[in-house]
């Protein structure tokens, strides 16, 4: 058997811009030709974009998406790659089991959530791409309903196998979840290939990475097959796609990536059903058993969040932000990314002070915005504030909102007559226990840090201010922001640890409740204060309804609220 060369090109495409998607297709396999590869793979649905939610049920768009698959091929060869094999994912179509048919065939008319037209459902889908033609398809057998995914809502599970051959290298195909179980006709026709390819669309959570490695090394020395392994990149939405291809030899080698979170393409040679050289990756290691879990890494997170912002505000079109400067740590780390995403000249900050602000405060949101270069401005609210009591009178909380909610009015205003999208900039543990206020800090279109933790929040402004310091460049988060008590000064002398616990607390109860779904007794028994595990736990259930209508924002960990966690708001239980 002779080699090839595969290029595993990890691509950052837009959600329903197909032909948009096909020039990115087009320009990767045109550059991985030229180096001389045979074989270019592409991501899970890197034609259509990922997730297509439930696009995939309008048939308009799928009969655009395998249009759009033909015209690709096409393209391809006129354009120099007609000998080279492209494997796409794209939107697909397969006839409907039977069962399903049958059971709705008297209600058809209002099951539209099965997609049922003409016998056929929507697939997650891939195809081999040769010589201006389709020459192979697949489809994804094993359909992720956990967590972010609903595919089962949206595609048909394939049925078949599908192994292709290039040369006289036979190539095995998976999709994703179908790496993740040990069944299934991807893995059945792997084991008499000589590479399996996984393309994927597998979101980004802290320590995934690791997790795919071992992965892809218990099943390379399962099947006895080399693994190549391809993901998406880019942000849609809630969702961060980090690529971070791997490579996986006969043996548990794993070659892994030197670069994520952004499009790149690497190259592998196979020769004799073995990989013995690749590019853009780290050298081979080899272990007896699988890699073992690392500590979360702040650059990753922190290049995740920047990912999110970037693609959040380029893919809907947008190009300025606009956040609120109160001078504390949140709206500085908030501040920061949005630069690094950005660039400083597209943020827009607005100090807003009360007469409960600390001259602090003020000075805080200024030594920011001289250290990132954002623009700035300072609009007091005072003498609105003055107006709404002289109307109303509120005292206690219902004056605390006001505040908020005058914020938020403003932000708002300001962004509908200059266009920038406005960033609300509470973090994790707020928005679990409901310290946000709706109509108020709560106001904008996205929520960069809603999936952080106040404890890795401020894990991230010093990570930031020390690659700063590295770089011999001044750190853009002022110290003070850093280390002051958290307030939101909205009353005189206040801080977060007047009615919460302190934040190392909260986030370690806050961690086993949500993320973990421990029950109160299981609290008790790992040692927490029976007080504080009653008050934060009622604090999170009766924020259900606010946290429904908090903007957007990336996924870090592993049960963000939102797409993760879905409970009801007219709900009774209660472990507190």
């Amino acid at each position: 058997m002779s080699g090839i060369r595969v290029a595993l090109a990890s691509l950052d495409p837009t959600v329903g811009d197909i032909e948009g998607n096909a020039a990115l297709i087009t320009a990767a396999a045109g550059d991985a030709v030229a180096r001389g590869c045979s074989v270019v793979a592409f991501p899970e649905m890197a034609l259509t974009g990922y997730p297509v939610e439930d696009l995939a049920l309008r048939k308009s768009f799928r009969d655009a998406s395998r249009a759009g698959v033909a015209r690709l091929a096409a393209t391809l060869a006129a354009v120099g790659c007609a000998e080279a094999w492209v494997v796409v994912g794209y939107l697909g179509e397969a006839p409907v089991d039977q069962d399903l048919v049958a059971a709705v065939t008297d209600v058809t008319a209002v099951r539209t959530d099965q997609a049922i037209d003409a016998g056929v459902r929507p697939t997650n889908a891939v195809a081999v791409l040769h010589q201006g033609r389709v020459i192979a398809t697949y489809h994804k057998h094993h359909l992720p309903n956990y967590g972010v995914f609903d595919e089962e809502r949206w595609f048909e599970p394939g049925h078949e196998g599908c192994v292709f051959q290039a040369h006289d290298t036979r190539i095995a195909l998976a999709i994703c979840e179908d790496l993740w179980q040990d069944d299934g006709p991807a893995l059945q026709s792997a084991r008499n290939a000589d590479l399996l390819l996984v393309i994927n669309a597998s979101p980004f959570e802290v320590g995934k990475q690791e997790a795919r490695e071992r992965l892809c090394q218990l099943q390379s020395i399962n099947l006895d097959c080399p693994i190549a392994y391809v993901n998406l990149v880019g942000g849609q939405d809630e969702l961060i796609f980090d690529g971070g291809s791997v490579l996986v030899g006969r043996g548990g080698q794993v070659w892994r990536p030197t670069t994520r979170f952004e499009p790149v393409t690497v190259d592998f040679d196979l020769f004799e059903g073995e990989i013995t050289a690749a590019t853009g990756l780290r050298s081979p290691e080899l272990t007896s058993t699988p890699v073992d879990d690392s500590d979360p890494d702040l650059a990753e997170i922190y290049s995740a969040l920047t990912l999110a912002l970037r693609d959040y505000v380029h893919k809907n079109e947008l190009r300025q932000v606009l956040l609120g400067l109160s001078g504390g740590i949140d709206s500085a780390l908030v501040a920061a990314i949005a630069c690094d995403s950005l660039g400083a000249e597209n943020v827009f900050g607005v100090s807003m002070p009360s007469r409960y602000s600390s001259q602090h405060s003020a000075s805080d949101a200024a030594d920011l915005a001289r250290r990132t270069g954002l623009r700035f401005r300072t609009v007091p609210i005072e003498s609105v504030f003055a107006t709404f009591q002289d109307l109303l009178g509120v005292s206690g909380l219902a004056e605390e909102n006001l505040q908020a909610r005058i914020r938020g009015c403003l932000l708002m205003a300001i962004s509908n007559s200059e266009g920038q999208l406005v960033l609300a900039t509470g973090n994790k543990s707020e928005i679990a226990v409901g310290y946000s206020t709706i109509y108020g800090d709560a106001v904008g279109g996205f929520a960069p840090i809603k999936d952080v933790p106040k404890t890795l929040v401020w894990e991230l402004a010093r990570y930031r201010n020390l690659v700063a310091e590295q770089r011999q460049e001044e750190p853009p988060i002022p110290p003070n922001s850093i280390n002051k008590a958290p307030s939101a000064e909205l009353r005189p002398d206040q801080t977060d640890q007047d009615s919460l616990p302190d934040y190392t607390i909260l986030d370690a109860v806050l961690t086993e409740y949500i993320e973990r779904r421990a029950g109160r007794a299981e609290l008790v028994s790992q040692g927490f204060a029976p007080s504080t595990i009653g008050q934060v736990l009622s604090l999170t259930d009766q924020a259900e309804y606010k946290r429904r209508q908090y903007p957007p924002g990336p996924k870090i960990t592993s049960l963000a609220f939102g797409r993760d966690r879905r409970l009801p708001i007219t709900n009774r239980w209660s472990e507190s």
